[in-house]
């Protein structure tokens, strides 16, 4: 399956979507504290989306079963897709919030961590930890680069923390679908895998585990869980491969990342 290469029209479309997956994730930043529930930030995110941004929520209805809510919060041991409850966040908790819009058909996804309070230390060099896999790949990424480089650099960098990639859950080519070729694994070889040409459009998107690597689905079918029950961080931007190297779709005023890097 080739990568679905974007034309000028489309790329467009695609920032438009990437900067308002970014603007939900800036919104509902302040909100994140000690005793809010995850459906509560969930109900603020499905309103700012549908009311202010006129968008869709990507998650809501999607797959099978369907999702029920419009954005996954994965707390703690949670890899990724949690679904918003009424649980309260605690002090020291550690969350992911994975946003997708969708406007005028084409999508921005993106996921940030949140620290509720004071967190561990392992808690907080986790998520950094996390945070620079993802930003190291991005830094890379530019034409005649391959998957598996991407891979390399996000496994080589955890594992120097002892800490361990999740392999069965990945990064996607996304644009007018939600999920689209190639799958972007964070493990591999380098110089392996399909190689990027301009007009690409995917999601790197990290998940690392304290622990070790292995996950399992929740009875609900689609809370992803750590085998061990150690935490679990993950970070998410939407990027395009352009002629010199990256655009990052997604990036936030607070990030301390070039939106765009050339080579």
């Amino acid at each position: 399956m080739a990568a679905n290469i974007k034309t000028a029209e489309e790329i467009e479309k695609m920032r438009i979507a990437g900067k308002l997956a970014a603007d939900v994730l800036t919104m509902i930043t302040p909100h994140v504290k000690k005793g809010v529930t995850t459906d509560e930030l969930n109900t603020l995110c499905h309103d700012y989306i549908v009311n202010e941004q006129q968008a869709i929520p990507a998650p809501l209805n999607y797959g099978h079963p369907p999702f029920p809510k419009s954005i996954c919060t994965s707390v703690n041991h949670c890899i990724c897709h949690g679904i918003p409850s009424d649980k309260k966040l605690k002090d020291g908790d550690i969350l992911n919030i994975d946003v997708t819009v969708i406007k005028d058909g084409y999508h921005g996804d993106s996921s940030k961590m949140f620290i509720v309070g004071k967190p561990s230390i392992l808690a907080e060099r986790l998520v950094r930890v996390t945070q620079e896999c993802l930003y190291k790949a991005i830094q890379q990424v530019k034409p005649g680069m391959r998957l598996g480089d991407i891979g390399y650099i996000c496994q080589s960098h955890a594992e120097s923390h002892n800490y361990s990639i999740v392999r069965e859950f990945c990064g996607h080519g996304i644009g007018a679908d939600f999920h689209e070729e190639p799958q972007v694994v964070h493990y591999g070889r380098p110089g392996t895998g399909e190689e990027l040409v301009a007009g690409m459009c995917f999601t790197i998107e990290p998940m690392v585990n304290a622990g070790k690597r292995y996950s399992k689905i929740l009875p609900d079918q689609w809370t992803v869980v750590t085998k061990d029950r150690s935490l679990s961080a993950q970070w998410e931007h939407t990027l395009l491969v352009t002629e010199t190297g990256v655009e990052v779709l997604t990036l936030r005023d607070e990030e301390d990342l070039p939106r765009v890097i050339n080579h």
